[in-house]
Order: C-alpha cells, then sequence, then structure tokens
C-alpha cells in the first residue's frame, strides 16, 4: 500500500518520528507508577494532548478520571487546575473576572483555573449552558475574553472533562455544539480483578511513587508538529472519508437499514479529527505512516458523540457503537 509515494520518503519520516517519539514510553512509565491498568485511557490522554484536542472521559465515580489527568500534568511537568462544575457555578468562576481596586481606583483582572496547560472540568453536565459558553470559547479559540481585553491560553492546553453517566439529577446535556469540540469521547470501564488487586493494596499501603517529570512542555510542543508530518497515504484518507460519509448516507453504502436510526451524521470536524487521531496513534506506536488498524483503533473514540441517533434507535436499543461497528465492519478496508 505505501509503495507508490512519489516524491515522500517514508524511511526518512519513520526515522525522525521514532527520534521524535521516544518521550511516549517514558511518558508511560511514569504514569504508570500512579495509574493501574487503564491502559485505554492513558493513550487516549496522549491522543488528545499531541492532536491539540480536547476528551470528553465518561465512567462512573471512582475509576481514576482526575488522577489520570493529574498525574499527566506532573510527568509532563505542565501547570494543572481543577474545576468542579456545579449548577451555581458562574462564567466568571471558570475564565476570571475583573476587580475593582479602591487604593488604584481601577478595575484590575484575576485570571480564572481555566488559565492552565491541563485543565479538568469535573462533572461537566452538572454546569448551566453559560458556563459551558464560556468554556467553548476557551476550547476552540484558545484564548479568553475577560472584560474588554482577551487573553491566549498557554500551549499546550488540553481540557479533559468528565461526565457520570448514571446520574441524571441536577444535570444539564451538553450541547451538541460542544460535545463536538471534544476531540475524543472516551467511555471508561472498571479495572480487571488483578488490577483493582493492586489498586487496593497500593492504596492499604498509602505507598504511591511520587511521578517526576520526565518530558518538557517543549518537547510536547515539538511532537504536536511532528505528528503532522506522519505520513498518510490517499487509500488512507478515502477510507476515513468512507467512514464519515456512510454516517450521513448509509444507503449509499450498502447500509440503507441504518438510514432510520441515524438522525444524524459526523461533521467535516469528524473527519478532521479522525484523521489526527490516526496520526496521533501512529506517532504513540512509534510509526511514521498511518495504516488502516489506526484509524479502526480510534474511530469509536473520535465518532460515539458525533453520530445522532433517532427515537427508533433508542426504542431498538442500538446505540453509536453499534451503527460504528456496522459502518467500519461494511466499509472496504484499504
Amino acid at each position: 500500500m505505501m509503495e507508490d509515494t512519489g516524491t515522500i520518503d517514508i524511511k526518512t519520516i519513520n526515522e525522525k518520528i521514532e527520534k521524535e517519539s521516544a518521550f511516549v514510553d517514558l511518558l508511560t512509565l511514569e504514569m504508570n507508577k500512579v495509574i493501574v491498568g487503564q491502559k485505554h485511557m492513558v493513550e487516549r490522554l496522549l491522543i488528545g494532548l499531541l492532536g491539540q484536542g480536547h476528551i470528553l472521559l465518561e465512567g462512573v465515580p471512582g475509576l481514576a478520571k482526575t488522577l489520570a489527568i493529574n498525574t499527566l500534568a506532573q510527568a509532563v511537568d505542565g501547570s494543572f487546575s481543577r474545576i468542579q462544575f456545579t449548577p451555581d457555578l458562574l462564567p466568571a468562576d471558570v475564565t476570571g473576572t475583573l476587580i475593582y481596586n479602591i487604593k488604584a481606583n481601577d478595575f484590575s483582572i484575576k485570571k480564572g483555573p481555566i488559565f492552565a496547560n491541563f485543565v479538568l472540568a469535573d462533572e461537566i453536565n452538572r454546569a448551566p449552558a453559560k458556563v459551558q459558553s464560556a468554556l467553548l470559547e476557551a476550547m476552540q479559540e484558545k484564548q479568553v475574553t475577560i472584560g474588554d481585553d482577551t487573553f491566549v491560553l498557554d500551549k499546550p492546553f488540553l481540557v479533559m472533562a468528565t461526565q457520570n453517566p448514571v446520574e441524571q439529577e441536577g444535570t444539564y446535556p451538553l450541547p451538541e455544539a460542544q460535545v463536538d469540540r471534544f476531540m475524543l469521547k472516551t467511555v471508561i470501564d472498571y479495572p480487571k480483578l488483578d488490577e483493582e488487586q493492586l489498586i487496593v493494596r497500593a492504596n492499604l499501603k498509602g505507598a504511591w511513587d511520587k511521578v517526576n517529570p520526565v518530558v518538557s512542555l517543549e518537547q510536547i510542543l515539538n511532537a504536536q508538529k511532528a505528528v503532522r508530518d506522519v505520513y498518510m497515504d490517499e487509500k488512507i484518507e478515502k477510507y476515513i472519508l468512507d467512514i464519515i460519509f456512510a454516517t450521513r448516507y448509509p444507503e449509499k453504502y450498502k447500509l440503507a437499514d441504518l438510514k432510520p436510526l441515524i438522525s444524524f451524521g459526523a461533521s467535516p470536524r469528524g473527519s478532521i479529527n479522525l484523521a489526527t487521531a490516526a496520526k496521533c496513534y501512529a506517532f504513540i506506536r512509534r510509526r511514521g505512516y498511518v495504516i488502516p488498524e489506526d484509524v479502526r483503533a480510534v474511530v469509536h473514540d473520535v465518532l460515539r458523540h458525533r453520530i445522532g441517533i433517532t427515537y427508533e434507535a433508542e426504542a431498538e436499543n442500538v446505540t453509536s457503537e453499534d451503527i460504528i461497528n456496522k459502518i467500519v465492519n461494511e466499509i472496504e478496508v484499504p
């Protein structure tokens, strides 16, 4: 598949990526000192960080979601802040506000917790729409407006939002426009039995290893640029577009039975994020080119929150996961 690359030298790209991605193993090892199991979540955090995206994590409380992003911030030597979302939260509590200074007879700006490299938005669906829209500007534009001033956020900037799928009382469902801003939506499951045994032992001992900063922010910024150089063949691009278009026009891909189950398909942001996530996955695997397996590895995380399902699908207990599975199984792999 990679033979006819014309002027593109895969060998050189591969060597470059192998060198640039050397820190990935270091970072993973450092995080594994504290995070037991949850390999999928750690990998998705790295994809979000390298792809300059944001992550929505869904899972019941107690699955180390907060711990994971805190550990990542420590291992990367970046600043970390946590915002606990509640129904009475105001936009100023997130972005910052103007404070009147009596001595100077003037307003001064107090920056909010959004000004950090790693921001944990805990239980994001508990905050009302105006707070979520304040977060939206920060996530999309990587900037914040306070009063008349606009501030550019630090780089790298990663928002990891969590939501509890069980509890619906006192929550506000995230608007589609905001959900679409998340590059990945990752669903976390319980640890395996032997992993949980290790978690219990370590907690009872109270002996967690100290996480040391093993990667600099500069290395992360260089890696974000290097990810763009990962080679993606035209056949892979076509494969990604076929998957996305099958969510919009399933009948054109011999999937007419999905038509009544899908209310809306993935937007162009879905195509961009699927391509970016596949490149990041190849980078984490220390490869300079994308293969179909990379696309298949990330497709659920990229698309599960981008496909709307109809009442008919809900009545038949069909989830967006089932729809993605059908599409991926039907679309021809290059």
